[in-house]
Protein backbone atom coordinates (compact mmCIF):
# COMPACT_ATOMS: atom_id res chain seq x y z
CA UNK A 1 0.00 0.00 0.00
CA UNK A 2 1.90 3.20 -1.04
CA UNK A 3 0.44 6.61 -2.05
CA UNK A 4 3.00 9.04 -4.02
CA UNK A 5 2.55 12.54 -4.00
CA UNK A 6 3.51 14.87 -6.26
CA UNK A 7 3.02 18.48 -8.09
CA UNK A 8 4.29 20.68 -5.60
CA UNK A 9 6.23 23.87 -6.17
CA UNK A 10 6.35 27.85 -5.83
CA UNK A 11 3.84 30.28 -7.47
CA UNK A 12 3.19 33.90 -7.22
CA UNK A 13 -0.15 35.20 -5.12
CA UNK A 14 -3.12 34.72 -7.29
CA UNK A 15 -1.41 31.24 -8.98
CA UNK A 16 -2.58 27.38 -9.55
CA UNK A 17 -0.82 24.28 -8.98
CA UNK A 18 -2.38 20.76 -9.30
CA UNK A 19 -1.28 18.34 -6.55
CA UNK A 20 -1.52 14.73 -7.48
CA UNK A 21 -1.56 11.28 -5.43
CA UNK A 22 -0.79 8.27 -7.35
CA UNK A 23 -2.13 5.12 -4.97
CA UNK A 24 -0.72 1.42 -5.51
CA UNK A 25 -1.52 -1.84 -3.37
CA UNK A 26 -5.32 -0.83 -3.42
CA UNK A 27 -8.10 0.98 -5.40
CA UNK A 28 -8.73 4.45 -4.24
CA UNK A 29 -12.84 4.15 -5.46
CA UNK A 30 -13.04 1.82 -1.74
CA UNK A 31 -12.76 4.35 0.49
CA UNK A 32 -13.02 8.10 1.57
CA UNK A 33 -9.81 10.28 0.50
CA UNK A 34 -8.31 13.45 1.60
CA UNK A 35 -5.62 16.20 1.59
CA UNK A 36 -4.14 17.85 4.40
CA UNK A 37 -1.48 19.96 5.06
CA UNK A 38 1.09 21.62 7.61
CA UNK A 39 2.48 24.93 7.35
CA UNK A 40 5.51 25.94 9.12
CA UNK A 41 5.56 25.67 12.96
CA UNK A 42 2.14 24.83 13.00
CA UNK A 43 0.14 21.81 13.20
CA UNK A 44 -1.44 19.43 10.44
CA UNK A 45 -4.61 20.69 9.64
CA UNK A 46 -7.17 18.62 6.93
CA UNK A 47 -7.92 20.62 3.70
CA UNK A 48 -10.80 18.51 1.81
CA UNK A 49 -11.52 15.36 1.62
CA UNK A 50 -14.38 13.20 -0.48
CA UNK A 51 -16.12 10.46 0.50
CA UNK A 52 -16.27 6.65 -0.58
CA UNK A 53 -19.93 6.01 -1.93
CA UNK A 54 -21.79 9.28 -2.67
CA UNK A 55 -18.61 11.38 -3.09
CA UNK A 56 -19.32 13.59 -0.84
CA UNK A 57 -17.22 16.73 -0.77
CA UNK A 58 -15.46 18.77 1.99
CA UNK A 59 -13.07 22.12 2.47
CA UNK A 60 -11.80 23.95 4.91
CA UNK A 61 -13.75 27.07 5.30
CA UNK A 62 -9.94 29.00 4.01
CA UNK A 63 -9.68 26.85 0.82
CA UNK A 64 -13.35 26.96 -0.24
CA UNK A 65 -14.02 28.19 -3.68
CA UNK A 66 -10.29 27.92 -4.59
CA UNK A 67 -9.23 24.33 -4.05
CA UNK A 68 -10.81 21.15 -5.52
CA UNK A 69 -10.64 17.67 -4.64
CA UNK A 70 -11.34 15.40 -7.29
CA UNK A 71 -10.17 11.67 -8.12
CA UNK A 72 -9.59 9.49 -11.23
CA UNK A 73 -10.82 5.89 -10.85
CA UNK A 74 -8.75 4.51 -14.23
CA UNK A 75 -5.48 6.02 -12.95
CA UNK A 76 -6.30 5.33 -8.99
CA UNK A 77 -4.94 9.14 -8.41
CA UNK A 78 -6.17 12.00 -6.51
CA UNK A 79 -5.98 15.18 -7.21
CA UNK A 80 -6.47 18.53 -5.04
CA UNK A 81 -6.32 21.31 -7.47
CA UNK A 82 -5.29 24.81 -6.13
CA UNK A 83 -6.20 28.33 -7.46
CA UNK A 84 -5.93 31.86 -6.59
CA UNK A 85 -3.05 30.80 -3.90
CA UNK A 86 -2.59 32.80 -1.06
CA UNK A 87 0.92 33.20 0.80
CA UNK A 88 -0.89 31.42 3.57
CA UNK A 89 -1.59 28.29 1.29
CA UNK A 90 2.39 27.92 2.15
CA UNK A 91 2.52 24.42 3.57
CA UNK A 92 4.06 20.71 2.80
CA UNK A 93 0.69 18.98 1.32
CA UNK A 94 -0.05 15.24 1.97
CA UNK A 95 -2.66 12.81 0.88
CA UNK A 96 -4.51 10.47 2.94
CA UNK A 97 -6.42 7.31 2.78
CA UNK A 98 -7.57 5.41 6.15
CA UNK A 99 -3.88 5.42 7.92
CA UNK A 100 -1.76 5.94 4.71
CA UNK A 101 0.05 8.97 4.14
CA UNK A 102 1.67 10.31 1.39
CA UNK A 103 5.18 12.01 1.65
CA UNK A 104 4.34 15.16 1.22
CA UNK A 105 4.78 17.57 -1.28
CA UNK A 106 5.90 21.08 -0.70
CA UNK A 107 3.60 24.59 -1.57
CA UNK A 108 5.46 27.91 -1.48
CA UNK A 109 3.45 30.96 -2.50
CA UNK A 110 5.41 33.94 -2.89
CA UNK A 111 5.69 37.16 -4.80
Amino acid sequence: VQLQASGGGSVQPGGSLRLSCAASGFSLDNYAIGWFRQAPGKEREGVSCMGRSDGSIRYADSVKDRFTISRDSAKNTMYLQLNSLKPEDTAVYYCNVLTNWGQGTLVTVSS
